[in-house]
């Protein structure tokens, strides 16, 4: 990996890491509602697999903070959104769960588990029949993989050899339930070998999960229909801040966090680039805070926007 790759990758890493403690520290306070997901200890995975995949249109499940971060989507317009201001990204009116930007190709936070999974499909069957440059990657949880139209998904993404990548990110867990007590094998990729290829690999190594992605994005640019990638990681928090993540031992805990995927990339930047970028990170956290404190909230007049049809609609439903 080029020397500027590595660093835009650890930057932003560093910067998902910043924006979800600091995420975290305002949900406490009281200035974030409703649910929020954090994905502190999976930043490598989340960045590497977007920056591999730079093209393209993407699903996301509804911990997608930093991966809209590493999509594009600025901290300021993320965190407007995680406030419930007019400024966020979808206008404040998705929260921490629908992060969705169709300017950046990223279609974030089904808060359905699996729900985004067969909308990737769909649109992976449109660019293939519109014969578009670039494919799909979706990306959900193993808890996900025992959903129903998971298994449709995989079947007809396979039959018509569409464009889309398949990304789980198998930490394991799906809320408080441990896969082995939910599935007879921990290996989510197993469910994938009928339909297509797979491959495996360490998501808390984001530089191996960036080639990987890449890997598998060239597959599909030649036309050789889907594949499947299984990503082990961990991540460190509950699954959700009213998670206290009390089923995992301390000593499970230890084991995650001694493969922090920041730490592991460290030791291949310079030591003074690499603190230059951290404080970059924090200040730019620091802002999008302060900017969603004073953002105006939505006007009540809007409050209907984007929710009945307006104009024109008697007559394209006649």
């Amino acid at each position: 990996m080029e020397k500027l790759q590595l660093e835009t990758l650890y930057y932003t890493m560093v910067l998902g890491r910043q924006f979800e403690l600091a995420a975290k520290e305002h949900y406490m306070q009281g200035h974030i509602s409703g649910f929020l997901h954090l994905d502190i200890g999976q930043e490598g995975l989340s960045v590497a697999a977007m920056q591999a995949f730079a093209h393209g249109d993407v699903f996301t499940t509804y911990r997608e903070h930093v991966m809209a971060l590493a999509r594009g989507i600025s901290a300021k317009s993320i965190m407007d959104e995680l406030f419930g201001k007019a400024t966020g990204v979808s206008g404040g009116r998705g929260g921490s769960m629908h992060l969705f930007d169709p300017s950046h190709f990223f279609y974030g936070g089904d808060a359905i588990v699996g729900g985004h999974i067969p909308n990737a499909v769909g649109c992976a069957y449109a660019r293939k029949l519109q014969k578009a440059d670039n494919g799909v990657m979706v990306v959900f949880g193993d808890g996900a993989t025992n959903q129903g139209v998971f298994y449709e998904s995989l079947n007809n993404a396979a039959a018509q050899k569409l464009p889309l990548i398949f990304l789980c990110e198998n930490n394991e867990y799906a809320i408080g339930t441990h896969i082995g007590r939910v599935c007879p094998f921990t290996e989510m990729a197993k469910k994938a070998e009928p339909f297509m290829p797979t491959l495996s690999v360490d998501g808390m190594d984001a530089v191996a999960v960036y080639e990987t992605v890449t890997e598998a994005n060239d597959f599909i640019q030649k036309g050789h229909g889907p594949i499947f990638i299984e990503a082990h990681t961990c991540r460190f928090e509950g699954h959700s801040m009213s998670d206290a993540n009390r089923y995992r031992s301390p000593q499970e805990m230890d084991i995650c966090k001694d493969q922090d995927p920041i730490e592991k990339i460290k030791p291949l930047l310079d030591s003074q680039v690499e603190a230059n970028l951290t404080e970059k990170a924090k200040q730019e956290v620091a802002e999008a805070v302060e900017f969603a404190l004073k953002a105006p909230e939505p006007e009540l007049s809007t409050l209907t926007d984007h929710i009945f049809c307006q104009g024109g609609c008697h007559h394209a439903l006649s």
